[in-house]
């Protein structure tokens, strides 16, 4: 146990003298993907709740796409299966953006979290009291502004519990990105394994990293939401 620690704790965290390895991997990876997912899914809710069937429905199917199929599945097609076709391969930009794994696997996480993102947010812009909305547009907010100023903000922290297990479960998520060799703490534990044969030792330290992660990120969302739902409690 000592001999695996010693030889293996800087690829467990942060690099293997080549690359970023292991748990920097990771929290680079999951903060990339939920980044990029928020950022979609942002304007695909206010699309999810509107009206307007023809927007609604395309963002219905990509929710529905992501949501439907396993994440396991989405990575295999975005790191082999989307580089196998022709005309993707003929294409110079796609093609040295394909080729390359932990682009494949940034693309396949940030689509997926971004798919529960929007259903989250979609689902707060839903709960919203009808009559915040009313007031507002009796003050003169209307369109953009309504949802810049009032929806959006109200919204992001109304799905704040709602989120931070989408957090989690993208954390977990990672563990996926081994198959597209992406050196994050799964690939590490599973080299130190092939190496020295102590299979509990090196699985154990990679499940202790996850769950210190784990305790850290909902003491973070606890945090927050004690300080930006506190409108939500009428004993305050």
């Amino acid at each position: 146990m000592i001999e695996l620690i010693q030889e293996y704790w800087r690829p467990f965290l942060y690099s293997d003298g080549q690359q970023i390895t292991g748990l920097a991997m990771t929290l680079w990876l999951t903060s990339a993907s939920l980044c990029l997912g928020l950022l979609v899914a942002l304007p695909l809710s206010i699309a999810r709740v509107s009206t307007r069937s023809w927007v609604r429905w395309p963002v219905q199917g990509f929710t529905y796409l992501f949501r439907g199929t396993p994440l396991y599945v989405q990575l295999l097609v975005c790191y082999t299966g989307i580089y196998s076709l022709v005309a993707v391969r003929e294409q110079p930009l796609l093609e040295a953006f394909f080729r390359d794994a932990l682009n494949c696997t940034l693309l396949a996480f940030a689509l997926n979290t971004g798919a529960y993102t929007t259903e989250i947010l979609a689902g707060a812009i839903r709960s919203m009291p009808r009559g915040e909305v009313e007031a507002a547009r009796a003050l003169g907010f209307d369109g953009w502004k309504l949802y810049t100023y009032l929806i959006m903000p109200s919204a992001l922290r109304r799905s704040l519990p709602y989120y931070s297990n989408e957090v989690i479960f993208m954390l977990h998520s990672t563990t996926l990105a081994f198959t597209a060799t992406v050196p994050d703490v799964l690939k590490v534990a599973r080299d130190a394994n092939a190496a020295t044969f102590l299979t509990f030792e090196s699985f154990g330290i990679a499940a202790a990293i996850y769950l210190c992660i784990t305790f850290a990120l909902v003491g973070l969302f606890h945090l927050a939401e004690k300080r930006w739902l506190r409108f939500l409690d009428p004993s305050r």
